[in-house]
């Protein structure tokens, strides 16, 4: 099976600048002379934890798993270089569920300029695993770092959340170029993607930073998915809620000193809308505010990985 899919892959995979060895041997070779900073991400999705293949189409569980990765490149403000992709496949109808999520993948990868470089393929009797590692290449101001924000940066997000699961979790974009055309042409002091949840992803920018933020939970951007998502559940959560403890939104959160914030929410560069919810602050911890100025603890909620 391995052989016929690799024979598959190499006849697949469309030429790139940066490959001088792809797929077929022991290792890859890539041409990075020209790099300065390399970022590296790897990410590992699993079925029946990050998508049910029961439920959907291999090609959206693949297309998933890359653009997870690619969201990591674009809270780093990294152009995407390479990667490589390793599948465990399940025993039974391995060679057609490979074929199925590189398929998946492949125009994303084709879309950012991304050359795939290789990987490796395995079977057992679980169920499906991807892991993906990418290769990016950080811009001349350097990689965006969780740790960074400073008291007074506003607090700065791109596009709405919540209710990710009702679809977009499986087709979203990753905001690669949009985090790099921000990186270019304004200040930024640190920056996350939101794949955990707002106000989680947001707690860890200021355990980082060492500072505090304080949300102004009126003005977060919430989508349409979480209102309906509230609506059908009908277990007395709100739309607000969904939205800052869902996940898998892969929006991106930014520290931006106030003028360049200011600069930025009038210009709105963005085909996706950029919104100001909040500030950091100098004291530690998540707050939410409201239109009166009271202040209270938000806590922090999304999705963590239990390890027992």
């Amino acid at each position: 099976m391995e052989r016929e899919f690799i024979t598959w892959l190499r006849g697949r995979l469309p030429p790139h600048p940066l490959l001088r060895l792809g797929p077929g041997d022991d290792a890859a070779v890539l041409n990075l002379a020209d790099s300065t900073q390399c970022v590296l991400t790897v990410d590992m999705l699993t079925d029946g934890v990050d998508f049910k293949l029961t439920e959907i189409d291999p090609r959206h569980a693949g297309r998933k798993a890359l653009a997870a990765n690619l969201s990591d490149l674009a809270a780093m403000a990294a152009r995407p270089l390479a990667g490589v992709i390793a599948l465990c496949l399940p025993q039974r109808g391995g060679l057609d569920l490979a074929v199925a999520l590189y398929e998946g993948m492949l125009p994303l990868a084709e879309q950012y300029n991304l050359a795939v470089a290789g990987g490796d393929t395995n079977s057992w009797d679980g169920p499906l695993v991807v892991s993906i590692t990418l290769l990016g290449e950080a811009t001349d101001r350097g990689p965006l770092r969780r740790g960074g924000a400073r008291p007074g940066d506003r607090i700065v997000v791109t596009g709405a959340f919540g209710g990710s699961i009702l679809g977009r979790h499986l087709d979203f974009e990753p905001r690669v170029l949009e985090a790099l055309e921000l990186h270019a042409n304004y200040e930024l002091h640190a920056g996350i993607d939101v794949s955990d949840g707002l106000s989680l992803d947001l707690s860890h920018i200021v355990e980082e930073s060492g500072c505090g933020a304080a949300v102004n939970t009126a003005a977060v951007p919430v989508a349409d998915d979480a209102r309906r998502l509230a609506e059908r559940l009908a277990d007395g959560s709100t739309p607000l809620e969904h939205a800052l403890s869902d996940g898998e939104d892969f929006e991106l959160i930014l520290a931006v000193p106030p003028d360049d914030a200011r600069r930025m929410l009038a210009e709105q560069p963005l085909d996706v809308p950029l919104t100001d919810i909040g500030e950091f602050i100098v004291e530690p911890g998540l707050w939410q505010t409201n239109p009166r100025g009271d202040r209270r603890p938000l806590p922090p909620r999304g999705w963590e990985h239990s390890l027992k």
